[in-house]
Order: C-alpha cells, then sequence, then structure tokens
C-alpha cells in the first residue's frame, strides 16, 4: 500500500512523531522511523510508549492519521485506472500490507479502493511480517495458487525479499520507495519507475 498505491509515508511519519512527541517529548527522523517499519504500528509504538500506554497512544494515533489523512495523504496519479484495469481483465487482486488493520481500512476507505480488493492481509493477519512470505502465502492458499501464478508488487527491500522466499515474482516500483537505490541492487523480475510505465507493460500482458 504505502509507497506503492497510496503516498501516505508522510502522514505515517506525522502520526508517529504526533504520538511521540507526546509520549516522550522529542521527534524523530524520516531513517529513524523507517527503521521501525515491520510490524503493524502497534510494534513500532512500542519505541515510545509502554505496554500500559498502548491502547491510548493507538486510539490517538489512528485519531491523528484520519484527521490528517486528507491534507498529507494522496493516490498516486493513475492508480486508481490500474487497479480498474487489473479487474477488468478478470485478475484476482489481493493486498499485502505491514500496516495495522485499522490505518489500512482508513486509507481504503478515505480513496475509495477497498471494491477493488479480493483480499487484503494486513500487519495484524500475520505472525511473521515482512520481509517474511506469510502474508504471500496466506494469499496464495485463499486463491488455491501456484508461485508461477503470482506476481507481487513493491517497492520496498522487504517485498523484495518475501517474494523470493514465496517464489513468486517481483516487479519493483520505484515512483515513491525510500529505500529505492537498495532496491534497485537486488535481483527483480520487472522495475517501474512510474504508475504509466508499469501500467502499459500490463496491458502487453493482459491485452
Amino acid at each position: 500500500m504505502d509507497g506503492t498505491l497510496t503516498q501516505t509515508n508522510q502522514l505515517i511519519y506525522d502520526s508517529f512523531n504526533h504520538i511521540a512527541e507526546k509520549y516522550r517529548g522529542k521527534t524523530f527522523s524520516v531513517p529513524e522511523i523507517t527503521a521501525m517499519f515491520g510490524p503493524p504500528e502497534e510494534g513500532a509504538l512500542l519505541n515510545v510508549v509502554s505496554r500500559t500506554q498502548l491502547d491510548e497512544a493507538m486510539t490517538e494515533y489512528l485519531r491523528f492519521y484520519r484527521e490528517n489523512h486528507s491534507r498529507l495523504a494522496k493516490l498516486y496519479p493513475g492508480i486508481k485506472d490500474v487497479l480498474r484495469f487489473i479487474k477488468q481483465c478478470g485478475r484476482k487482486l489481493a493486498l499485502f500490507t505491514g500496516k495495522g488493520i485499522h490505518s489500512t481500512s482508513i486509507t481504503l476507505d478515505e480513496f475509495g479502493i477497498r471494491q477493488y480488493f479480493d483480499y487484503v492481509v494486513t500487519g495484524n493477519d500475520v505472525e511473521k511480517h515482512k520481509p517474511s512470505a506469510e502474508g504471500i502465502h496466506k494469499i496464495m492458499s485463499n486463491f488455491h495458487l501456484k508461485p508461477e501464478d503470482v506476481l507481487m508488487v513493491g517497492d520496498a527491500v522487504s517485498d523484495v525479499k518475501a517474494a523470493q522466499e514465496s517464489g513468486v515474482k517481483i516487479a519493483a516500483v520505484l515512483w515513491d520507495s525510500y529505500s529505492r537505490e537498495k532496491v534497485l541492487q537486488m535481483a527483480t523480475d520487472e522495475v517501474f519507475h512510474d504508475v504509466a510505465e508499469f501500467h502499459n507493460w500490463l496491458r502487453g500482458q493482459f491485452e
């Protein structure tokens, strides 16, 4: 989701720092925050709040996330066209995100894209988070798919590693990747630098 479908990184950084400032009286740099990515928000927030404060902090995090969504987040131009095209071609579309279920739901609803996905796996739905392939395995099991039937699309090192672990092909999309240079050094099946380029490639595959 983040960095692939939606430009939500700034919203995530600001939401996290809103909690950090409230509970720790400090803020963190972008590299410091991205280093905490992997588990859903609850795991990241435990770096700045205690377990007894976690429920309260999550409520505040989600309040800030929702209230600032329209100001700080947007869909990448052309993404809805890509999602619509994939569905029109009769392909199954699943979302595998490290985000928690609540922030995922907010973003899906705010952007009106929930209806495009046949299955959603969030960070709360797996025991092992990216770069583990558990989420991909759940998707393949749900649709009774073999690895050769699947293409994963992602922007992060953890996406590439998860795809490689599961044996599925990986298309690296780098229009807003915070780990762009590292991803470019990895073995991927396809690399796309903008949404239009990816959409054109899909047309060649499906039409």
